[in-house]
C-alpha cells in the first residue's frame, strides 16, 4: 500500500531535535503523517499530529517503551528513520576508549536496537519502512572520525543484511548519506572548511536539511526499493 499525503501513516524518527531532525519532523507533519518526536529532548510544535517524547534510543528498554506507546496510541508504525547521531572526533593514537563506544552506540547501536523494536508490530503489519542515516565517512572516511566512520560505515551492512531478512514481510530497509548539512554537528566548522567541502562537491555546494527531508518523504511513498544506500550530495564517491 503507498504512503500518500494525509494517509495520517506513523512515522518514528529519532534524533528529532537536531538540524535534519527537525526538518524531518516538519516535512512529515506537512504530509500529513503522525510523526513521533523522538530525542533527549523533543522539539516542541504546533503541529497537533506531532508526538515529542524524550528518549535515550541506546538504552533498549526506553526504545522498546517508545515503540509500545506508539502502538497503544496509534495500532501501528509504519517507518522508521533512524536519525539519531554524534561525533567525538580525535586521532585514533588519542581516542578513548569511551569515545569511540560511544560514537558506535549512538550512531550504529541505537539504529539496531530502534529497529529490532519497531519490527514485530512491521512483522504482524506485513508492511514497513526502516531508513538509516548514514554518512560519507563511511565509505571514505575522514582523519579525526575513525570511530564515526566506523559507525557509518556499519550502517551499510546492518542495512543490506537486515534488508535480506525481512524484505519477504514486505518489509523496506534502506540508507540515507546525505552529504555535509548545515546542522549543529557542523556548526564548529570554519567558513574555508566549509568552502572545502562544498569544493569537494561535482556541484560546488553542500546539501540543505530541506532537500534531504524531501528525499526521505519520497523513499517512503516507494514499495519496490530496498537495501540501498543513497548519497544525496554530488562527491564522488570512491566505491559504490
Amino acid at each position: 500500500m503507498a504512503v500518500l499525503p494525509g494517509s495520517e501513516q506513523v512515522v518514528l524518527i529519532t534524533g528529532a531535535s537536531g538540524g535534519l531532525g527537525k526538518a524531518l519532523v516538519a516535512q512529515f507533519a506537512g504530509q500529513g503523517w503522525r510523526v513521533v518526536a523522538a530525542s533527549r529532548q523533543p522539539p516542541g510544535s504546533e503541529a497537533k499530529q506531532v508526538w515529542p517524547l524524550a528518549v535515550d534510543v541506546t538504552n533498549r528498554k526506553q526504545a522498546e517503551s517508545v515503540v509500545e506507546q506508539v502502538i497503544e496510541r496509534w495500532q501501528r508504525i509504519d517507518a522508521l528513520i533512524n536519525n539519531a547521531g554524534a561525533i567525538i572526533d580525535s586521532p585514533v593514537w588519542e581516542m578513548e576508549d569511551e569515545h569511540f563506544e560511544k560514537v558506535l552506540s549512538v550512531n550504529l547501536k541505537s539504529a539496531f536496537i530502534c529497529s529490532q523494536a519497531v519490527l514485530r508490530p512491521m512483522l504482524c503489519q506485513r508492511d514497513g519502512h526502516i531508513v538509516n542515516i548514514s554518512s560519507f565517512s563511511g565509505r571514505a572516511g575522514a582523519r579525526g572520525q575513525a570511530n564515526y566512520a566506523a559507525a557509518k560505515a556499519g550502517l551499510f551492512g546492518l542495512t543490506q543484511s537486515l534488508a535480506q531478512e525481512v524484505g519477504s514481510r514486505n518489509i523496506r530497509v534502506n540508507a540515507v548519506l546525505p552529504g555535509v548539512l548545515p546542522t549543529g554537528m557542523t556548526s564548529h566548522l570554519k567558513p574555508d572548511q566549509l568552502e572545502a567541502f562544498a569544493k569537494a562537491n561535482a556541484l560546488e555546494r553542500i546539501n540543505s536539511v530541506d532537500e534531504v527531508a524531501r528525499f526521505i518523504a519520497f523513499l517512503l511513498t516507494t514499495q519496490n526499493i530496498s537495501g540501498q544506500l543513497f548519497q544525496l550530495d554530488s562527491r564522488i564517491s570512491p566505491w559504490t
